[in-house]
């Protein structure tokens, strides 16, 4: 088992860092050239800043039984797929069951955008946010 961590945008790689460290799981964050990460324990993968870079080098080194940790409903899907557990920063841990719901919200909320809506809003994260996080993360360690 490794876990790989879509860290452009990831809140949590030190959460991370600290379950995988406590285990002795790899760990390999991919990023794109516009972020730096240095934590002494992930392998760090960098790839140019095209547009869909980071998911495409991440889905490729994906393996059965790996863990991703990605907010992109795309890259979890594509996860589950190849028999990877797959996990957002909020703890959600997503699966056959939820997936095609997240799939279609994602799809409304892109079409509303276009039509120059705008779908839903982002709140502050907050500690207890993290907290979830880690519950969960735990908890998929462990199966």
């Amino acid at each position: 088992m490794s876990i790989f961590v879509d860290a452009d945008a990831c809140p949590v790689k030190e959460i991370i860092i600290k379950c995988a460290k406590k285990r002795k799981i790899p760990v390999t964050m991919v990023i794109d050239t516009s972020h730096v990460i240095n934590d002494g324990y992930s392998t760090v993968i960098m790839v140019d800043k095209a547009r869909d870079s980071v998911d495409i080098k991440l889905i490729n080194l994906v393996k059965s039984g790996d863990i991703v940790v990605s907010q992109d409903f795309g890259v979890a899907a594509m996860a589950i797929g190849k028999g990877a557990k797959a996990i957002n920063q909020n703890g959600l841990i997503y699966s056959d069951d939820n997936m095609d719901r997240l799939l279609f919200e994602r799809h409304i909320s892109q079409k509303v955008r276009r039509a120059g809506g705008k779908s839903g809003t982002m709140r502050k994260r907050s500690k207890q946010d993290d907290i979830c996080f880690e519950q969960a993360f735990e908890k998929l360690l462990g199966i």
